[in-house]
């Protein structure tokens, strides 16, 4: 009934839910026993609008993205104690228009499917911005509501496209080096994809 949009894996195999119309977090054992679950409906710290993803950092740390009665990041501890939180309902940079999904990699810099602003913002471990890139469009290094984000291999990110019906690979730095897929229902093509996983 919570209808979950995302979710995250972490140390030892843990699995975060976000339960978003319960405006919670939900932790499981790799077995699916339910460990820990935090937050609750409202708008302060460790408070929740509609949770969208869930991500762990390297450290432990679990990032969580809502929208609704607010867009922004929220950072918690492994026990899902409040740490910081960043972002505000808006279009200029560091501002979000639905944040959609998370990614955190190797060196703890998170990533943001920013998906009504059509953007990806990344930023520090203590959500200071670092880059932005795309903008609305259909072309090469342009974006239509990323909805999902993976993090390949030589720090590659894989964006789900939900608009433009593909997944689109960008470097580190921040440019389309790869288009996968085209709108349609044959081998190879998309229909308004949600999300996007890489798997080793």
């Amino acid at each position: 009934r919570g209808y979950p949009t995302g979710l995250g894996v972490g140390p030892g195999g843990c699995v975060a839910v976000a339960d978003t119309h319960n405006y919670r977090v939900c932790i499981y054992d790799p077995e699916g026993k339910l460990i820990r679950q935090f937050g609750r409906e409202g708008g302060g710290p460790g408070e929740f609008a509609y949770v969208t993803d869930v991500e762990f950092s390297p450290a432990g740390d679990i990032y969580v993205s809502e929208h609704g009665r607010q867009d922004r990041i929220q950072k918690f501890d492994p026990q899902g104690r409040f740490l910081a939180t960043w972002g505000s309902s808006g279009e200029a940079p560091g501002q979000f228009h639905r944040p959609q999904a998370l990614a955190v990699d190797a060196d703890g810099r998170v990533y943001v499917a920013d998906a009504a602003n059509h953007l990806i913002q990344r930023f520090s471990s203590e959500g200071e911005l670092l880059d932005v890139w795309g903008e609305p469009g259909r072309g090469r290094g342009q974006l239509l509501y990323p909805y999902d984000l993976a993090l390949g291999p030589d720090g590659l990110l894989f964006v789900c496209e939900y608009g433009n019906n593909r997944v689109q690979v960008f470097d580190p730095e921040g440019r389309s080096v790869k288009i996968i897929g085209r709108a349609g229902r044959g081998p190879g093509e998309l229909s308004s994809p949600w999300a996007v996983s890489w798997v080793d």
